[in-house]
């Protein structure tokens, strides 16, 4: 069993890309559980959240049947992660174009209105993030939302880990100015 470190997690997911190719359904739910997150994360920085999901599952079928025309079987979390952002590409290419209603009561309707200040400031935090360049909104996504470290980032997506730290760094600058704490903290 592997200690998680980012070559041995490409090192694992080499090996299990050649069991999978040979049919091994067990290896392939071994590499979804490796680089679900990392997928969840690169959709929720491009797509509604709502549609993430779904998403996520057709990545990984993608995968599935195209396994065979991965060269490298290393290179699986890159293929992977191009994969999902081509995907998130497709569906902004078929999205019809739609308006959201605001969530307002209508007058005379009695709701209960409940406190969900901490998932509002979640929610408008990443609608923050989502304006950021991309390269910047897909490194937080995975490091603030799905909690990865910058190595596992790294190993993941198939970015440099000084890729990824330079990222992560201009990133929070700008996320930061963008929330109004780049004057606070100067």
């Amino acid at each position: 069993m592997s200690s998680g470190f980012p070559a041995e997690i490409a090192d694992d997911a080499a090996a299990l890309v050649r069991e999978a190719r040979d049919g091994s359904r067990a290896a392939f739910g071994r590499l979804y559980e490796l680089h679900a997150r990392m997928v969840h994360g690169i959709l929720l920085a491009r797509v509604p959240q709502v549609e993430v999901d779904d998403l996520v599952q057709e990545v990984f079928l993608q995968a599935m049947r195209r396994l065979g025309a991965l060269r490298e079987p290393a290179a699986f979390g890159g293929w992977l992660a191009q994969i999902a952002r081509n995907r998130a590409n497709d569906f902004h290419r078929s999205a019809r174009v739609t308006e959201e209603l605001p969530e307002e009561p209508t007058l005379g309707a009695t709701h209960a209105v409940e406190d969900n200040a901490p998932r509002a400031e979640a929610l408008a935090a990443l609608a923050v993030i989502r304006k950021l360049p991309e390269a910047y909104r897909e490194t937080l996504v995975l490091r603030l939302v799905e909690g990865m470290t910058g190595p596992e980032i790294a190993s993941r997506t198939g970015l440099t880990p000084a890729s990824v730290r330079v990222n992560l760094h201009r990133g929070m600058k700008m996320l930061r100015e963008a929330l109004g704490e780049g004057a606070s903290r100067e």
